[in-house]
């Protein structure tokens, strides 16, 4: 689970930086989600926003096909994983319709997302 540790997350959202974070999970949730929820709560802390969407209810948005982190709506790294999970080497870029897709995606998804404090595991 790539993620900021608090104290970075901290000193981040001191200099004005809005750190939002949406998961897709699919449900019943796997051991690894759950202990990803259990943890979260130190992130808020620090100051990230946490969100959770049900995948049942992605089914219709239009969404990238990796993971991905978009830094100043100018930058979007995919984060890429082997068939067996593996982490692979991120991908980066600053093309202007992959910059759009990931925003709206983005957007989409935190629309419809359950803040962490909410979502019941």
């Amino acid at each position: 689970m790539s993620t900021l540790v608090p104290a970075d997350l901290e000193r981040t959202v001191a200099c004005g930086v809005k750190v939002r974070r949406a998961r897709i999970v699919s449900e019943p949730v796997t051991d690894y989600i759950r202990f990803g929820h259990a943890i979260t709560d130190a992130n808020l802390r620090a100051g990230q926003q946490v969100r959770r969407l049900p995948r049942r209810r992605a089914s219709t948005l239009a969404l990238p096909g990796n993971d991905f982190w978009l830094i100043d709506d100018q930058v979007v790294r995919f984060n890429v994983f082997s068939g067996d999970g593996e982490a692979l080497e991120p991908d980066h870029t600053e093309d202007p319709q992959a910059i759009k897709l990931c925003t709206e995606a983005f957007r989409s998804v935190w629309d419809l997302a359950t803040p962490h404090a909410d979502y019941r595991i």
